[in-house]
């Protein structure tokens, strides 16, 4: 949904009186078409079902019940299926990976929480949301409804934001990212960056910035100045929070554009989105990118935007190769297409616990996964 339209109506009956409401959702999800009033009296199977079948249940009992209502719907959403005769590998196995993904989300998704105005939830037991929802919403002046699993995603992401990610690039401080912004958690490529021997220490550009993490990493580092950008205003608000936090302001210029800020560089870091597929909801786009529209953008721009000498950094997984849907030949081809030769290429094996889970649908691919600091030059 664009900032500037106004939210849509939830449609539903109750007490014998059509009722509406706001509806809000910030994967972009539709109304539900069917609601039905539920509370303290509702089974868990009769949840589950309910919800598979597209009908959403408008919570009017305790939240710390509908909580657990909501954990017992997961439960069953996750049952150990019957293992198909032929496992699927590839693009096959990433692809039914999200759709089965997609489908648990929506079904999670139709228990629904009431909000009055101010993001004050209208139920007994509540928790003190004003300040999450504000984060990822905005001000908000009348009632509204949205997904109770939603939700607890504004609350985690508010605790993350409160908390901070450690980097052990910038000596354990802390990275604070806000809703909707990629988080470093994997900071195997963080290290990356702190790693590879720099070109100069003179000037630098950070592409879609982000949190600002890598930005923050040059400047510790002795790089007098750094043009960080993004189109997100999230991200950007994100990065000069986390500037400010961590002392490297003063050398630093935030800039909204697509890409790339005006002039040339010795330095071009870019960490793009890993996987070229669709995002699902607009949340996605820091993991998913089109037909690899981010990457390309890069790779053909990068070389009017290299001081002579100078070097572009990619920072890329290639998992999607372990997927099937990027060949590293494409990625190879792309270089040569965009005049641009690869000076050196640093390697580091994933941390995160889904590269050792073993009942991940997408294990074999998440094992093999590598990522890379691409040197790259004009050829």
């Amino acid at each position: 949904m664009k900032p500037q339209e106004e939210p849509p109506l939830l449609h539903w009956h109750e007490d014998d009186a059509d009722r509406s409401a706001r509806w809000r959702s910030e994967s972009g999800a539709a109304p539900p078409r069917r609601v039905v009033v539920a509370d303290d009296r509702m089974q868990a199977d009769t949840a589950f079902r309910m919800a598979s079948e597209g009908t959403a249940l408008l919570w009017r009992g305790d939240f710390q019940n509908a909580r657990q209502l909501l954990q017992a719907m997961a439960r069953r959403a996750d049952r150990p299926k019957r293992r198909p005769k032929a496992v699927p590998e590839g693009v096959q196995a990433f692809h039914l990976h999200r759709q089965a993904r997609a489908q648990r989300a929506r079904m999670l998704g139709m228990l629904l929480i009431p909000f009055d105005a101010g993001h004050v939830v209208a139920l007994r037991r509540a928790p003190d949301v004003q300040e999450a929802c504000t984060e990822a919403y905005g001000p908000s002046d009348e009632p509204y409804v949205a997904s109770l699993r939603e939700l607890l995603g504004l609350i985690g992401a508010h605790e993350w934001r409160a908390k901070g990610v450690p980097i052990p690039a910038l000596g354990g401080d802390r990275v604070h990212p806000h809703y909707g912004v990629f988080s470093p958690v994997r900071g195997e490529y963080v290290d990356l960056v702190a790693e590879a021997p720099l070109p100069a220490t003179t000037r630098a550009f950070d592409i879609g910035t982000g949190t600002g993490v890598l930005s923050a990493v040059l400047v510790r580092r002795g790089v007098a100045q750094v043009v960080a950008t993004d189109l997100d205003p999230r991200a950007l608000a994100c990065a000069q929070e986390n500037f400010d936090r961590l002392g490297v302001a003063d050398h630093i210029e935030l800039l909204q554009t697509d890409l790339f800020p005006p002039g040339r560089a010795p330095l071009v870091v870019c960490n793009p989105p890993w996987v070229p597929a669709k995002p699902s909801s607009p949340l996605e786009h820091a993991v998913y990118d089109p037909d690899s529209r981010m990457l390309r953008g890069f790779l053909a721009g990068l070389p009017d935007h290299l001081e002579p000498g100078g070097e572009g950094w990619l920072i890329l997984s290639d998992l999607a190769e372990h997927l099937g849907l990027r060949p590293r030949a494409d990625l190879l081809a792309l270089f040569d297409a965009a005049g641009l030769r690869v000076v050196d290429r640093m390697d580091v094996k994933p941390v995160h616990p889904k590269a050792a889970d073993t009942t991940d649908a997408l294990y074999s691919a998440r094992a093999a996964e590598t990522t890379s600091l691409w040197r790259l030059a004009a050829a």
